[in-house]
């Protein structure tokens, strides 16, 4: 075999006499490895050859002869990795269960005084919401600062905070350090490790909180965050997060509102490590105070993670004293150049806070906690094993958490063994594909490790990474343009079929039927346009089943588009 200089074309000219653009792949992994033979050398050939005259432009498609088995070459995809699996789960409670003589002693002895802690805890609940009422009443303007006297009222809301701590254990707090003036640092973020940094943040410095919208319904809670001149925020609503930094921006801006304080992590976690930071607290670019809280213990965790409230709040009332240490750290300030703003505001935020809690920062999310949620309440033994570090899977492929629950759906549909892995079998019945060589290619894109079986991690990566390739969408319109023969934007089971067995040449009727059901989303017996669509951003790995067709077709407009998308 020939070997060719990396700067040379690696398709020839046809003609002399025919202009034409060729496309020069420099691939850094080759050059790396020019010591090798040519034999063992990596090579690819463009997915197609753009030829250009003075009458006309055309895509000329052509199937590819290289030995690589990816099926999604025709995008565009070329070879990707998947992470390790993380060991880490910052959600797991350490003591979820009572045990030992000791514990169970002590709470024996610490029944009386749970029962007054309660009684306790209820009167001043009861007082502190009768108090918010009283300053709430007739308040109208609640875009603007609350009025002095109101806010002195609240302060009687504010002790009652401090007896509700109390009551939960927490005679003593340690502080460490003291706020900074408003002034100097307008906003203040903190980790979040359970319900009770709130109660505490709310006696200590009475702020405006950012918070979900589902707070508000809360009995008691809703009315009395309503005093803190609440921010709202809906996470999966990108309307909702800007409008919510517009606010930021504005409190933050006038020194008659409180400090706003954000807990960045989105959701609490076991205080072991720091979780990833949404950013609504940094885009502002004022300068922001971190707060570190750490519960040490040692018969009881106080981390909510998977923990009932109530089981939580019976945990509290029955110890002798719960340990919480609040320590304020030197404000952070915003970057004096806007290149760095706002991320690497917030990674130097972060890494102030990982190295006063001498832990790490990982990139789990809320979205993680959703899919942990999610496999829990599908009843998998391992649940924790499902999570894949939703921030860095948002950063990569612009996959929303919501969209990685269905797709965790569709994953578990495929009855994952006890370890969380898939194989071949189970992975084509849900697909509704039948046991050849090209669904074996489809499976083994997926099987980054080539042992067999498929996690959740590695589906999820694979899906992603398909759908991130910019051919992808094109690929879908085009694919479902050859399926509409009659050009009545519909596409029937006899159609469909045609275009399927060009990639898998002996479909029987049933297997045919199969996935014209999976495409059919609404059952009309017909596939629409936006069924089709639909079931290939549910399905995106069926695309491949079209790549026959796609190759051996000219698209002069489309083809066009995606030679520049390409390039």
């Amino acid at each position: 075999m020939e070997e060719h200089d990396l700067t040379s074309p690696l398709l020839s000219p046809r003609s002399s006499s025919q202009p034409q653009t060729v496309l020069t792949i420099r691939d850094d992994e080759d050059s790396e490895s020019s010591d090798q033979s040519p034999s063992n050398r990596k090579s690819s050939l463009p997915p197609y050859t753009h030829h250009r005259n003075h009458n006309h432009s055309r895509v000329n498609y052509e199937k590819l002869t290289v030995s690589s088995t990816n099926p999604y070459d025709f995008l565009g995809s070329g070879e990707y990795s998947v992470p390790a699996p993380t060991t880490v789960d910052p959600f797991r409670n350490g003591t979820p269960f009572i045990s030992g003589l000791y514990e169970v002693i002590k709470i024996i002895l610490c029944l009386p005084i749970a029962l007054a802690r309660l009684v306790l805890f209820g009167a001043c609940l009861a007082v502190g919401y009768v108090a918010t009422r009283i300053a709430l009443e007739g308040w109208k303007d609640k875009q603007n600062p609350m009025p002095k006297w109101r806010s002195r009222i609240m302060w009687i809301t504010r002790f009652c905070a401090r007896f509700i701590l109390f009551s939960f254990g927490y005679q003593w707090i340690r502080r460490k350090g003291k706020p900074a003036p408003r002034d100097i640092a307008p906003i203040v973020v903190s980790n979040h490790v359970s319900y009770i940094e709130p109660i505490f943040y709310f006696y200590e410095l009475f702020p405006t909180i950012v918070a979900s919208e589902s707070h508000d319904s809360m009995p008691f809670v809703g009315t009395i965050i309503r005093a803190m001149q609440v921010i709202y925020v809906n996470r999966f609503s990108p309307a909702s997060r800007k409008n919510a930094v517009n606010e930021i921006k504005r409190r933050a801006a006038c020194d008659k509102f409180p400090r706003v304080l954000l807990f960045p992590e989105g959701t609490t976690t076991n205080g072991k490590v720091l979780m990833s930071f949404q950013l609504g607290a940094f885009i502002p670019g004022h300068p922001v105070q971190p707060i570190i809280v750490r519960y040490p213990h040692v018969h009881f965790d106080q981390s909510w993670g998977l923990i009932s409230l109530a089981k939580l709040m019976f945990r509290m009332f029955t110890q002798f004293h719960n340990f919480m240490e609040v320590e304020y750290l030197p404000a952070v300030m915003p970057p004096d150049h806007k290149i760095q703003s706002p991320v690497h505001f917030a990674d130097r935020t972060g890494q102030a806070m990982a190295s006063a809690l001498n832990v790490v920062q990982t990139s789990h999310s809320y979205g993680d906690l959703m899919l942990l949620m999610k496999a829990a309440e599908l009843q998998q033994e391992r649940p924790w094993s499902f999570m894949v570090e939703m921030a860095r899977i948002e950063s990569l492929f612009q996959i929303s958490s919501l969209e990685a629950v269905d797709f965790l759906d569709k994953f578990l549909s495929m009855n994952p063994d006890t370890s969380g892995c898939v194989k071949l079998h189970d992975f084509l019945r849900v697909l509704r594909l039948k046991s050849c060589k090209l669904s074996e290619e489809i499976f083994g894109f997926l099987d980054v490790a080539k042992n067999g079986s498929i996690t959740f991690k590695q589906f999820l990566f694979g899906v992603a990474h398909v759908m991130k390739q910019p051919l992808f969408k094109q690929a879908c319109e085009l694919a479902f343009a050859e399926c509409d023969v009659r050009r009545d934007n519909y596409c029937m089971k006899e159609e469909l079929a045609d275009i399927l067995r060009q990639a898998i040449p002996d479909l029987n009727e049933d297997e045919v039927h199969g996935l014209f059901e999976l495409f059919d989303t609404d059952n009309d017996g017909r596939i629409s346009r936006d069924d089709f669509l639909s079931c290939l951003r549910k399905n995106p790995l069926l695309i491949a089943l079209f790549s026959p067709r796609l190759l051996q077709k000219d698209f002069p407009i489309a083809g066009d588009r995606m030679l520049e998308e390409i390039v």
